[in-house]
């Protein structure tokens, strides 16, 4: 008995993973500012950039896995062009040419390295609105406050 509750355990866990790993997968996250920049000036849609260290920021990790894994979100997501600039601790998450250019793109938009923190962007790369942070408590209205007012 005890070794089937351990399989079935062990299955609704990878099972729910799973889940998780495909509704991440079901966005369409940029990693080079001047692509979606072309991309929001053929669209007309508003460039979102998230700042996250992916395996070291705790908020990062929770903002994820509350915002961003949400269906609320993803539904929203098609009205934006969404970038990820990843600043990791391991060397073996992006390569050594994307976190250079990360870190450009960190010096120039993020000059205090705050994590995680979300920007919206022109086509021109400028700067409309700003939201940094995020709390244990997991309320993410801010956050849909801020996409639903630059959408």
């Amino acid at each position: 008995m005890k070794n089937l509750f351990t399989i079935l355990f062990i299955l609704v866990s990878t099972a729910s993973l799973l889940a998780q790993d495909t509704v991440t997968s079901n966005l369409n996250w940029l990693t080079n500012l001047e692509k979606a920049k072309k991309e929001a000036k053929k669209t007309k849609k508003p460039i979102l950039v998230y700042f996250t260290g992916s395996d070291w920021c705790a908020p990062c990790i929770k903002l994820k896995e509350d915002f961003f894994n949400s269906k609320e979100f993803i539904d929203k997501s098609d009205k934006l062009i969404l970038v990820l600039i990843d600043k990791p601790f391991r060397v073996d998450i992006i390569s050594e040419k994307q976190l250079e250019y990360n870190n450009k793109i960190i010096s120039k938009y993020n000059p205090k390295k705050t994590f995680p923190k979300m920007l919206i962007l022109n086509s021109k790369g400028k700067v409309l609105d700003e939201m940094a942070g995020y709390s244990y408590y997991g309320d993410t209205s801010n956050h849909f406050d801020f996409i639903n007012r630059n959408i």
